[in-house]
């Protein structure tokens, strides 16, 4: 498959890159600072462009089979950088006529799962105060999700670490896997990549986590 991938400098990106191309897709990898990209290989594009611009993007979209961002916030201070950034990548697709995209986004996003014992409960009380701004964004993300005509996919996984991936997690399609506490950044990307051909996932947040 022919492939972009925004944010593809962070810890998620950087890891759909290099998934991707092991498995032999042709990967457009979309940065700001190509210095900070350290995968390489000879299916990869590195095209610098500003992410705040649709018409800079339209080039980097068209023709792909699926987009899939790593674009968030890195701490508190860029919350509203989620939102912002994933409009312009949804306004050039839909000039463009490309159709699959999957974004990261988080596990509070998702519903509570049924039997969460109270120490999650709790715990996720005090990271929701803490993040507010930051779930705010992503909130404002999902929503434009929901509101554009693309087959989106949102990736809510809980808090990330960056222990090697092992392929084996839990998923739950328009649900929260019960006791999820972490999930490798690796494995984001992998579930990601898995669920690109996944009819099931389309314009539904998948709740993964160990």
């Amino acid at each position: 498959m022919k492939l972009t991938v925004f944010g593809a400098t962070g810890g998620i990106g950087q890891e759909i890159v290099r998934q991707a191309l092991a498995s032999g897709h042709e990967v457009t990898a979309v940065v700001r600072d190509p210095a900070r990209l350290t995968v390489t290989g000879t299916r990869l594009t590195v095209l610098r462009a500003d992410l705040t611009d649709p018409g800079a993007l339209r080039g980097a979209v068209a023709g792909r089979d699926a987009v899939l961002s790593g674009l968030g916030a890195r701490s508190r201070a860029d919350a509203g950088v989620a939102a912002r950034l994933t409009r312009s990548v949804l306004t050039a697709m839909e000039a463009e006529r490309t159709r699959r995209l999957l974004v990261v986004s988080a596990a509070p996003l998702g519903p509570v799962p049924d039997g969460q014992a109270l120490v999650d409960k709790a715990v996720l009380a005090i990271v929701n105060s803490v993040l507010k701004d930051v779930y705010a964004d992503l909130r404002v993300m999902e929503s434009d999700l929901a509101a554009s005509g693309a087959d989106w996919t949102s990736v809510r996984p809980p808090k990330l670490t960056d222990k090697q991936g092992t392929g084996q997690y839990r998923r739950v399609v328009g649900g929260t896997p019960p006791r999820g506490r972490s999930l490798a950044r690796a494995d984001v990307a992998h579930a990601m990549l898995s669920m690109i051909d996944d009819p099931a996932t389309v314009r539904q947040g998948v709740g993964v986590a160990y």
